[in-house]
């Protein structure tokens, strides 16, 4: 080919390849536009799919209370076309797991049912509509993220002709206590997806959650020596005292500069004030942003020894739910949802959190895993917990968004 009529051909090539990307760029930006606009229509469908399980108050030790909420949400997640199971437990509520599409490829978006606050809080936390915002127990953290997910499914099954893959949504009963009877199945259902979406609620402003924290709890016993602390003091060893001396070793093991806090939560010890104290314990809580520290604050933790060699000192418990770090799987599905985000006209920002989810569950097996795609508002576990409800749809449409461009690869 002589050099004028190859230039000429690869003009025309970088011509039909830009023509192909904007046509592209063109449809997506479409389609986007076609599930906000969705999901804008369907805002009081979000809202009251909300309110309905607000209602029904499922605080974790309760099965029975988050089984009626299971009942729920599991006829609402049928009613829009998933494949639902129950996953029975006997120790705890039980979780609700719905598939929808098909397909080699999955995705799975976590979710809980389950809420801090006690049956009867409705009483004094009633449903409201403020502001703009609707305030309720359990609304922020995390029942309107459930909303979320349901209305992202339902834009996508009407706007899309076919589902890409499969997308898997399950929700457990028990995330507020660590997710002891619903780790497995997380875990099991994150392996066998390319993406973990997590619908806990958003950072302040709507940021997603790209690092937590892993947290745990220690348990210190220390058994001592009773004595009357009259008559014979000297022949006693108090475990309280010994129980004083640790908790200050304890304070030393943390590092505020990696993040690492431990705090003495809880303390018990002693039967009178003229025994010395036969037995003491306290309960830490532990926070830290790294398995490496994770791993430093259980050693550090076990080499701890009685400064009163007549004590005997018992550690148990430890880090069990491992942290969330921001690598390059979770920026990758973190750089999806700001593509997605713009697309739809807002900017998406990112941070982290010293809290943990079953998020953090996901992360550590290497699954990219993004947190905080739920509900904007404030006030979780407190008693001016509420939601943004104007931002319900385009969180849906962001959720849905991201499905749609992992599954398409």
């Amino acid at each position: 080919m002589p050099p004028r009529a190859g230039r000429a051909a690869r003009l025309h090539a970088d011509t039909r390849n830009a023509r192909n990307a904007r046509n592209t760029g063109d449809e997506v930006t479409s389609r986007l536009a076609s599930l906000l606009a969705y999901c804008e229509r369907e805002r009081d469908w979000a809202v009251d799919a909300t309110e309905a399980l607000v209602r029904l108050e499922s605080p974790t030790p309760d099965k029975a209370a988050v089984d009626r909420c299971a009942d729920e949400l599991a006829r609402r997640l049928a009613a829009i076309g998933g494949r639902v199971q129950r996953l029975p437990r006997a120790e705890a509520g039980d979780h609700v797991l719905a598939e929808f599409g098909c397909g080699p490829r999955q995705v799975l978006m976590l979710g809980h049912l389950d809420t801090v606050w006690g049956i009867g809080t409705l009483a004094r936390m009633p449903l409201r509509h403020e502001a703009g915002r609707l305030y309720g127990p359990g609304v922020f953290d995390m029942k309107a993220g459930l909303a979320i997910g349901m209305l992202a499914l339902r834009a996508l099954g009407e706007t899309c002709p076919a589902w890409p893959g499969r997308i898997t949504f399950l929700v457990t009963s028990d995330e507020e206590t660590g997710s002891a009877s619903s780790r497995s199945v997380i875990e099991d259902e994150a392996l066998r997806s390319e993406a973990v979406l997590v619908l806990e609620p958003s950072l302040p402003g709507g940021a997603l959650k790209t690092s937590r924290k892993g947290c745990g709890e220690f348990v210190v016993r220390v058994d001592g020596v009773p004595a009357h602390a009259g008559i014979a003091p000297e022949s006693g060893a108090s475990a309280i005292h010994e129980l004083a001396r640790q908790v200050i070793a304890i304070e030393g093991v943390q590092d505020a500069a990696r993040g690492t806090t431990l705090n003495v939560g809880v303390i018990s010890g002693g039967t009178r004030t003229n025994v010395i104290a036969a037995a003491a314990r306290a309960v830490v809580d532990a926070r830290v942003a790294t398995r490496a520290e994770a791993a430093r604050v259980a050693s550090a933790m076990a080499s701890l020894r009685p400064h009163d060699p007549r004590t005997r000192l018992t550690i148990t418990g430890g880090v069990d739910r491992p942290p969330m770090e921001r690598t390059p799987g979770v920026v990758g599905l973190l750089r999806h949802a700001q593509a997605v985000a713009a697309a739809l006209g807002f900017d998406l920002g990112e941070g982290a959190t010293g809290g943990g989810s079953d998020g953090n569950l996901t992360a550590a097996l290497g699954v990219p895993t993004l947190d905080g795609l739920g509900a904007v508002g404030g006030g979780a576990h407190a008693d001016d917990e509420h939601v943004s409800v104007a931002d319900l749809p385009w969180r849906a449409a962001l959720v849905a968004g991201v499905l749609q461009r992992i599954l398409a690869g």
